[in-house]
């Protein structure tokens, strides 16, 4: 479909061709949409060219698994774009931590395999609306795109720049930092920002440079402690033990007030956060910027620029991965993280891909009238506690998006059926129709709650205790419009399996009763109770009504 000889036109344009891009893109040939994808370089998954710099992952590729069955796998598969499970990314790497280019590889296959319908070389400068809703892009050769639909698939590749007085005076940056050890031989060295990037390139430099520090106003906030895995990772983690140990490198938390040159030399002040307010001027030969990435906007005119949240790194969104401001503007990939950010995993392929699934579902929701997808389940207690268990002993979508997608149940007026949709985001199913309806559930996967040391947690191993669990566990919550009716946590399992369906005996054996019988006491049986009262609940307020 062409507007004009000049247009190219689109039901939907996505721009990016990087792991979300390819995503989006596998799913529009599944519906046989009209789409193309817009790609500035002349190859898929450019941004791994450069990052990490240090050109290991920290995504996990866990090639073997005590499960044969490829869904539970995908829980420790960090990399693979979903596809029906047919093309894994361990067939492209061994490695627990995969190397940037084994990603380039598997991405480049992925897209031949799939035919994605991407188009190269063209960097999209300028992106407007017309009144009439349709989007109008024009690339840097002059050709000029149309769609009504517009998905931004960019990820965040602008360095974001702290406001610290003397800041143009950091030259270096994560984005163009040196990455060979011995151009920082005997160095002093500071590194603005705590992050993953921080570690990595202080860890690179650890046996040359003469001292490095890391420096930002807040602790080091480890992903073994948070349960986020966009926190600081082990596998980067030595300085800290250079630190602990006295071997002059440090991390400290301070406000830099200020940085100067002195003939070679930087002057940084810094003022201590847990120092009393301790101010200091700290002398480096090298001071190098690590401070993370942000979303750039500026191809945007006004008629569909949109509206940015912390800090102005990210695009506000609905729940729905709608552009707050600009109606037909949806983002995908790492963009998406803003609705849950530093709290889920949508800053990650493993998270993001079950994103652009639902994603894929609004859109064809919104512009062809497809509702979404559900499966009908009979609304007993029997039936719902086999559903929900055979559901969370396999899903990955649930387990990777702990706390921001559920699986909804809504249960029909008569209590006699029920509808059962997978994967839609938390705030969607409150902020839409779902939440007004009188009787249904939402089933999360949430990590509890602790304090001290996360390696030495008291556990209380009964269903009855279920509720104090910290590991990652299932919740079935009881609605009633916005209100929270009942919920149940189901017994934290350290195999994340919680029926014996998918135990082996090989795995693990309970002395004094079977498997089965532990199962069927500490997770059946609780659901199947938890259910039963819920559903006969419902019933006799109806007849006390009618």
């Amino acid at each position: 479909m062409t507007k004009d000889a000049q247009l190219i036109w689109r039901d939907y344009l996505v721009i990016g061709a990087g792991p979300a891009g390819l995503q989006l893109g596998y799913f529009f040939e599944k519906s046989d949409s009209d789409y193309l994808i817009l790609e500035a370089a002349d190859e898929v998954g450019s941004f791994f060219r450069l990052y990490p710099r240090g050109r290991q992952l920290i995504s996990f590729n866990k090639v073997s698994s005590i499960y044969e069955d490829p869904e539970i796998q995908l829980r420790w598969d960090w990399n693979s774009l979903l596809s029906d499970y047919e093309f894994p990314f361990r067939e492209f790497s061994r490695r627990l931590y995969p190397l940037a280019g084994e990603l380039r590889e598997y991405l480049a296959a992925f897209a031949s395999h799939y035919r994605i319908n991407i188009q190269f070389d063209t960097r999209i400068t300028r992106i407007a609306r017309r009144s009439s809703g349709e989007f109008r892009l024009c690339d840097g050769l002059g050709r000029q795109y149309g769609c009504r639909t517009l998905i931004v698939a960019t990820g965040i590749g602008k360095p974001f720049i702290p406001q610290i007085e003397g800041i143009e005076q950091v030259t270096e940056g994560y984005e163009n930092v040196a990455t060979e050890p011995d151009d920082f031989l005997g160095q002093r060295v500071l590194i603005i920002g705590k992050g993953n990037s921080a570690f990595e390139i202080a860890d690179n430099m650890l046996g040359t440079a003469a001292l490095v520090h890391l420096a930002s106003p807040t602790p080091i906030r480890m992903a073994w402690k948070t349960r986020h895995p966009g926190n600081v990772r082990a596998d980067h983690a030595r300085i800290l033990d250079t630190y602990q140990l006295k071997l002059l490198n440090g991390a400290l938390d301070c406000q830099i007030r200020r940085i100067e040159r002195d003939d070679e030399q930087f002057l940084v002040t810094v003022q201590y956060s847990h120092a009393d307010d301790e101010v200091e001027q700290l002398v480096y030969d090298r001071v190098i910027r690590c401070t993370g990435f942000c979303f750039d906007n500026s191809i945007f005119d006004r008629s569909c620029r949109p509206e940015l949240v912390i800090e102005d790194k990210l695009p506000r969104m609905t729940p729905r991965w709608e552009s707050s401001n600009v109606e037909g503007m949806y983002f995908a990939g790492t963009l998406m993280q803003s609705r849950d950010f530093k709290k889920s995993s949508s800053a990650f392929i493993d998270g993001y891909r079950y994103n652009i699934r639902t994603l894929h579902n609004f859109l064809r929701e919104r512009n062809d009238g497809i509702a979404l997808p559900c499966s009908e389940v009979a609304a007993t207690g029997g039936a719902l506690t086999e559903h929900v268990l055979g559901r969370i002993c396999r899903t990955s979508g649930l387990w990777a998006q702990f706390g921001h997608l559920c699986d909804l149940i809504v249960v029909d007026e008569a209590g006699q059926l029920a509808r059962y949709y997978e994967e839609l985001p938390v705030d969607y199913v409150h902020q839409s129709e779902f939440g007004d309806q009188p009787h249904y559930y939402m089933v999360t996967f949430e990590w509890g709650t602790w304090h001290g040391d996360p390696f030495n947690i008291p556990r209380h191993p009964s269903h009855e205790t279920a509720y104090t669990n910290a590991f990652l566990h299932p919740i079935i919550r009881r609605y009633q419009g916005q209100r929270v009716v009942h919920e149940h946590h189901v017994l934290e399992d350290l195999f994340g399996m919680y029926s014996a369906r998918g135990e082996s005996g090989a795995i693990r054996r309970r002395s004094g009763r079977t498997m089965e019988e532990y199962h069927q006491a500490e997770h059946h049986d609780p659901l199947y109770r938890f259910f039963d009262a819920q559903l006969a609940g419902a019933s006799e307020r109806k007849m006390a009504i009618s």
